[in-house]
């Protein structure tokens, strides 16, 4: 039965949006778990608003990249409707981050090209309150 229900919900998104739910599943039931519980602290790096956090710092930290994974996932699977806006600007900040992470390394050109590639996932999740609202 739940096999089913999933199966209808992936016909309701768009399917850049179960582009998106399936990273956040991913992230959240794979990689995440392996960073947190395997990955040696001494390569642990997390990139938060374009600044990259080494060793405990971003051991630290993984679990809040953990929570907006694991909430993300939730909220695709279930279309809540707190995930509009909080989706756009999840993704917005990501395309910030992108771009100082950027700059930061010495490549503002790819920084530029970054920030656009991750503002259209953020434009698209912005423009997709009916999939989230019932009102």
């Amino acid at each position: 039965m739940m096999a089913l229900r999933i199966f209808v919900a992936w016909g309701e998104r768009p399917w850049w949006m179960n582009l998106v739910f399936c990273f956040c599943l991913f992230m959240t039931f794979v990689y995440m778990p392996f960073d947190m519980l395997w990955k040696p602290v001494s390569e642990d790096q997390e990139v938060w608003f374009g600044l990259t956090l080494h060793g405990w710092d971003a051991k630290l930290t993984e679990p809040l990249h953990w929570f907006i994974y694991g909430a993300g996932a939730y909220g695709f699977w279930r279309m809540r409707p707190w995930m509009w806006p909080w989706g756009a600007v999840y993704a917005s900040q990501v395309a910030v981050s992108m771009f100082v992470w950027n700059v930061i390394e010495g490549l503002p050109a790819y920084g530029l090209v970054s920030f656009a590639v991750f503002m259209v996932p953020t434009y698209l999740l912005y423009r997709s309150r009916e999939h989230f609202c019932l009102d």
